[in-house]
């Protein structure tokens, strides 16, 4: 007779996702996999109608004196501690973190509990597979899965399972995650790449799989999106000084890009307009490489594909140059050792 499935916990810290909420939820419960399953969803101050459509998910989903879905409150409203509060009040030995506007493939979970089998890993994570639902959102997606506008991060284009630094969300194994006493709450964002530093460091192992993919929602504005990108620039210069080894050429290239930019657009102005060739070029760099990127797109979307990815490089290097000091003195005050697996003599 098989072993049963190992049950799972998958916890969700949600603020204002009235519009993916529901279907985001619905991916958890239609899951393909034989184990029991619980969300814990950790509700922020929203303002629109995500606390009402969370209670109705609990309502729904209630068996008997079992409730397959269950709220917590986050009243900071910030993500690493909508995670830990989740955490804590999640119950099963592997815990999968799901964002309200994530859509999880039908075997995501049963492939995701197969792979730490497998590789022995702490962790593992696949591809943010961003997916819009009108011409600015598919925009968006193109270039967030475009080598011209990421890189080549493999969890937004793809590569070959191994280890890995971070993994986008994750699944874990709970012991990870109550060794190293959960997420550092001082990081607002890269709280992941923070914490699987932590799991490595102590011996640990993080696994990246293609085979792993969650359905991402882009941002709806051009305005949302660049906060979104100020904020990931913001705080990957505070992970790159809490941890110098971490920096390379793909965090370094939006900085530089916006630098050019603004030196070739005063110089040119100012003193010689040939100086606005910098400017240009990369004006006809994005624009020629939003046409790979954008291919079977509708053409409203693929004409908005060169503001999108304007925004990301330039709102990401904006947020890099100008994060400050004092907040990585802050966070890096607050370093968590990581805990070594403690064993027995």
């Amino acid at each position: 007779m098989p072993a049963q499935p190992p049950a799972v916990s998958v916890i969700m810290p949600v603020l204002n996702e009235e519009r993916h909420l529901r279907n985001s939820v619905r991916h958890i419960l239609e899951q393909e996999y034989d184990g029991e399953t619980e969300v814990v969803i950790a509700l922020g101050p929203s303002t629109d109608r995500t606390d009402e459509i969370a209670a109705e998910l609990v309502r729904e989903t209630a068996d008997g004196d079992r409730a397959r879905v269950r709220t917590v409150p986050n009243p900071t409203g910030r993500t690493p501690a909508a995670l830990n509060a989740a955490i804590k009040a999640s119950r099963h030995p592997v815990v999968v973190r799901v964002d309200g506007h994530g859509m999880l493939s039908p075997n995501y979970i049963a492939t995701a509990v197969r792979l730490l089998e497998e590789t022995g890993a702490q962790n593992v994570g696949g591809i943010m597979h961003a997916e819009g639902e009108n011409d600015w959102e598919h925009a968006v997606a193109a270039a967030m899965t475009s080598r011209i506008g990421v890189g080549n991060a493999a969890f937004h284009t793809g590569g070959e399972a191994g280890p890995a630094e971070t993994v986008y969300l994750g699944v874990f194994r709970r012991a990870a995650l109550e060794q190293q006493g959960g997420y550092n709450e001082e990081f607002i964002r890269a709280q992941d790449w923070e914490l699987n530093f932590r799991i490595r460091e102590a011996g640990g192992r993080i696994w990246f799989s293609p085979e792993l993919r969650v359905q991402y929602r882009p941002r709806p504005s051009v305005r949302a999106l660049a906060k979104q990108y100020k904020d990931y620039g913001r705080w990957r210069h505070v992970v790159a000084r809490f941890h110098a080894g971490s920096i390379n050429l793909r965090y370094l290239a939006p900085p530089v890009a916006v630098c050019a930019n603004v030196a070739g657009l005063v110089v040119g102005l100012a003193v010689s307009p040939w100086a606005l060739i910098v400017p240009g070029g990369y004006l006809a760099a994005i624009v020629a490489g939003s046409i790979p990127a954008g291919r079977g797109l509708p053409l409203k979307a693929r004409l908005q594909i060169p503001l999108a990815l304007a925004t990301m490089h330039m709102s990401w290097g904006f947020g890099f140059l100008t994060s400050p000091r004092s907040l990585a003195r802050k966070v890096i005050a607050s370093r968590r050792p990581a805990v070594q697996e403690q064993t027995a003599a």
